[in-house]
């Protein structure tokens, strides 16, 4: 027996830390000589804190550190002058030399093995630190319940979260310690942060429910032209759809101060609106109003809520914020009724919703000819199927003309101009999309949709740690977002830290079963590792779980694992029976290529490139990209393409 626990290892009770340094593969692809530089430092700077806390480094994991304190109180003292040290150091560096860390701790057993350590307090720890502000520590209930009134700092609860692998949900804290003002605890949500909840439907026709989600829309819109205020996004908001949730764990759960919650009653021409604004933290109503209008007056409605949500959290709307609140999207109350039923079905993202929400807005038009509004949900149609490979270039093409008449008609909406900068994306015009996509923003800063557009635009540049911060901005205005979540994931895998990726896109199936593109792109994590199996099956998950509609992206990936792993028959068949079909959907000519390029047809592979090249085809700005197609992109015919293409 003493022999078997030699070999199972000491267990004990230890505090764990993790690090990383933020961006750190971000840094390396722009100037690795630099991010070497100042990974030295951070190592430097981290390493006066170990020693003076009695912190062991058990290891370094590249840019980051596994260290085990013998108590608590050592761990968070050490995190906090880790984090004091760096700040320190930021304050005498230019903008382009500052580093960021974050840092998570947890304390539990742990097992002592040649020089390591295992167990679920070194899991829990490393799950842990991701969840971390940059700059910031994160803790568990377990550390706080050891630490609190020893050391000079304040736990700020976060909320449970369930972590990967992890038997148990954690309670998890923030730190805020020396230097840092402490806030009276009913001052953790900021007040100008909004979720504005679906509205209810009360109407006796359930079919109602497009106008009533098509006013929960429309309302996050007009309150989000107030710059002051940051408003949760509409994907995020639609899940508390009919909760029995408190107010209080919504806000928590949002890190939303208010939330705006209401009722519609639609009766023919009439309609009943209600609305009361809460202050989610104490559950104190700060405004609320009742409104029995005709149909004519909605827009007036909206304005009068969004002025009223302006005065009741003691913002100054600017006479140019008043103007675009106030300004009356459509005369015709049937075009409007029509565009709510076409972003309804747009916002589904499924194949056939937006056929028939294309319907819809192409309906609106022919009633009001200068509604902007529906211009943009028709160019966003035509760009969503493009990007999605359900249509070509050529055939998405016609929806840059609905963006740019949606411009003209109106320069101050922000969903036009970022609807024109995913149509120019879609033609190669970078600079212009880049122009397009700042106006939006500009113009409305809680626009999700513009900063994760954004997102697709620098990470197709390489530029991706501002791509990364674009994301984030997003998540932090759609935090329930699978999509943005997504695009995390993604961020970490151009970055090449895949393990880290592929815990991110689980998490993200796990999360959203029927979200295909997590597997996607899992799958292709896995490759990078090495792990060529569990590739495959994440492919054949991703083309299961699309379904009818489903593009060909997911199989004809699955035929390039199969290439590259050496089964090429299971390569052929799949790619022969893509080929074969006549489904009318969009065929990639650059898939295919990647295919040829694992097959060994490397002539026909650029062949198919350059047909992808005049078909303006949007999988060449992944080929671009993907680390493991680097080896066929110093050919000189791919060269040649690139250039063309303005990269």
């Amino acid at each position: 027996m003493a022999a078997e626990r030699r070999d199972m290892g000491e267990r004990r009770l230890g505090a764990i830390m993790f690090t990383d340094l933020v961006g750190y593969s971000s840094m390396t692809s722009v100037d690795e000589r630099r991010a070497l530089r100042l990974l030295e430092e951070h190592r430097g700077l981290l390493q006066g804190a170990f020693d003076s806390h009695r912190g062991r480094v058990v290891k370094t994991m590249g840019d980051g550190f596994l260290v085990e304190f013998p108590s608590a109180v050592e761990a968070v003292e050490c995190a906090l002058q880790a984090q004091g040290n760096v700040r320190r150091f930021n304050e005498k560096q230019g903008p382009g030399d500052k580093i960021s860390v974050r840092i998570g701790i947890h304390v539990g057993d742990v097992v002592h093995s040649e020089g390591d350590i295992l167990g679920d307090a070194v899991n829990v720890a490393s799950r842990l630190q991701p969840l971390a502000e940059p700059g910031g520590i994160c803790v568990t209930r377990q550390v706080v319940d050891q630490v609190e009134r020893k050391v000079d700092c304040r736990f700020v609860k976060i909320g449970t979260r369930e972590l990967k692998n992890i038997r148990y949900p954690v309670e998890v804290y923030k730190v805020e310690g020396r230097g840092e003002r402490a806030q009276p605890a009913e001052s953790a949500l900021d007040p100008r942060r909004i979720a504005i909840l679906p509205l209810s439907n009360l109407s006796a026709d359930p079919n109602d429910r497009y106008f009533v989600d098509g006013m929960t829309d429309e309302l996050i819109s007009t309150v989000s032209r107030i710059s002051e205020l940051s408003v949760i996004s509409r994907t995020s908001v639609m899940r508390y759809k009919d909760t029995v949730l408190p107010i209080g764990e919504i806000g928590r759960e949002l890190s939303a101060g208010t939330v705006l919650e209401g009722s519609v009653r639609k009766a023919g021409n009439k309609v009943r609106i209600t609305t009361q604004l809460i202050d989610s933290q104490n559950d104190r109503h700060l405004w609320a109003q009742s409104y029995d209008r005709d149909l004519t007056d909605i827009f007036a409605i909206q304005a009068d809520i969004a002025e009223q949500v302006a005065q009741a959290l003691r913002v100054n709307l600017l006479s140019k914020e008043r103007e675009a609140v106030e300004k009356k999207a459509t005369g015709d109350v049937e075009a409007y009724t029509l565009y709510l039923k076409g972003r309804y079905l747009w916002n589904e993202r499924s194949f056939e919703g937006l056929k028939k929400a294309a319907k819809y807005f192409e309906e609106a038009i022919k009633r009001d000819p200068n509604f902007a509004l529906a211009y943009s949900g028709l160019a966003d149609c035509y760009s969503i199927q493009e990007d999605r490979g359900w249509m070509s270039h050529s055939e998405g093409a016609i929806g840059k003309g609905y963006a740019q008449r949606a411009v003209e008609l109106d320069d101050d909406l922000a969903e036009a101009h970022a609807s024109l900068a995913l149509a120019l994306h879609h033609e190669w015009d970078m600079r212009g999309a880049e122009r397009e996509l700042k106006r939006a923003i500009a113009l409305k800063p809680s626009y999700a949709t513009a900063h994760h557009w954004y997102w697709t635009l620098l990470n197709g540049l390489g530029r991706f740690e501002e791509a990364f911060e674009h994301e984030q901005q997003a998540l932090q205005l759609d935090p329930h977002s699978s999509t943005i979540k997504q695009g995390i994931g993604i961020g970490i895998f151009f970055q090449g830290k895949y393990r880290e990726a592929i815990d991110q896109f689980e998490k993200l199936a796990e999360e959203d079963p029927g979200f295909a593109s997590a597997h996607f792109w899992s799958a292709w994590a896995h490759e990078g590792v090495g792990e060529l199996d569990r590739a495959i099956a994440e492919m054949t998950k991703a083309a299961e779980t699309g379904g009818a509609g489903s593009s060909s992206y997911p199989r004809m990936a699955l035929a390039e694992l199969y290439a590259i792993a050496g089964r090429k028959e299971q390569a052929v068949k799949i790619v022969d029976e893509v080929q074969s079909e006549k489904s009318g959907l969009y065929k990639s000519p650059a898939l295919l290529a990647e295919v040829k390029l694992e097959l060994g047809e490397e002539d026909e592979a650029y062949r198919l490139l350059e047909r992808a090249y005049l078909e303006h085809d949007g999988a060449l700005g992944y080929f671009r990209l993907f680390p493991r197609l680097a080896k066929y992109r110093s050919d000189p015919r791919w060269l040649e393409i690139e250039r063309k293409m303005g990269y």
